[in-house]
């Protein structure tokens, strides 16, 4: 694996592959040491046009529980915000010599443009790019449900016939995009639930059914709901009438979650917007893995660096 740009390009082999290193990974974390010497010498830039606490630390951790050098390159106060391009910047991080870049930006393709540029040789990896993709979140969703779904035995299996329900704001979603991919790649059957204007105006093409009704996608007992972040910054319309009308329509309180199946699995990719598309007891149940999906990303973040420097590290 060179890098790591979309969802849509990860084959099914290469994505049981990925799950099964994360194990490892994941193994790593429960010991005295939690350091691996694999990829000592190799520096990861973490290039972030966008905010993001959560995914940039993920990242660090992952680089630095691998050994690597860790450089992290924020857009807001650098040169970028003076001008600077995004070519600039590649050629100044290829001069610094990175061997994987970690890039969040805000314009929808960004990742590949680095990727396919020749201006830094350099495995890179999409940690979101506009409403495009989010790959790494889907790998650490679909490490969660196996791990939920078959214990932590579960090397080599997929996600065949695993039920997976996407509700919420799936037009401004770059982790809808990520998961409806990479969940059916794995065997699993995905289907969308929100309001008609927070769909895309057309699903052609996507493998998934698409409802406008939360409480019979309940009732239909999912293996897995997974709740989507309002995104309330990406909006310069009105999408819905107020909060408590999208909180009462689809969002999941207390009485849905009641209704779910006992093995069913409560997901959120997080950050939260508790009341809204969430109540505090649904995150807080013993179903929810919102705890469980941000530990399991810093061992799918520690897989795909691993994927892309090792073969080198060699």
């Amino acid at each position: 694996m060179r890098h790591l740009l979309s969802t849509k390009d990860v084959t099914r082999d290469e994505a049981i592959a990925l799950l099964d290193i994360a194990e490892d990974m994941a193994d790593v974390a429960n010991r005295e040491v939690k350091k691996l010497p694999t990829l000592r010498g190799k520096t990861v830039v973490n290039l972030f046009f966008e905010d993001s606490t959560r995914t940039r630390v993920s990242f660090e951790v992952a680089a630095k529980r691998l050994s690597a050098d860790v450089i992290n390159f924020s857009a807001k106060g650098s040169s970028i915000s003076k001008g600077e391009s995004l070519k600039d910047t590649a050629q100044t991080l290829a001069a610094m010599g990175a061997d994987a870049v970690v890039i969040r930006h805000s314009a929808s393709g960004a990742p590949r443009v680095l990727a396919d540029s020749g201006w830094i040789d350099a495995g890179i990896v999409n940690a979101g790019d506009g409403t495009h993709e989010h790959p790494t979140q889907a790998l650490l969703d679909a490490f969660t449900i196996r791990r939920r779904l078959h214990g932590s035995g579960a090397r080599g299996k997929a996600l065949d016939g695993v039920t997976v329900t996407l509700v919420g704001d799936i037009l401004h979603s770059r982790v809808a995009r990520s998961n409806i991919w990479l969940l059916t790649t794995l065997g699993a059957a995905v289907s969308l639930v929100a309001p008609a204007t927070l769909l895309p105006v057309s699903t052609t093409g996507w493998p998934v059914s698409v409802s406008y009704d939360l409480d019979a996608a309940i009732d239909s007992g999912p293996d897995v709901v997974m709740m989507l972040r309002i995104q309330a910054e990406r909006m310069n319309a009105a999408f819905f009438p107020n909060a408590r009308e999208y909180s009462r329509q689809w969002g999941l309180d207390d009485e849905r979650v009641a209704r779910l199946p006992a093995a069913s699995i409560v997901m959120h990719p997080g950050p939260m917007n508790r009341g809204l598309e969430i109540s505090a007891n649904a995150a807080d149940s013993a179903q929810s893995t919102v705890l469980e999906q941000v530990a399991n990303g810093v061992s799918i973040r520690m897989a795909v660096l691993y994927q892309l420097l090792s073969g080198s590290a060699a």
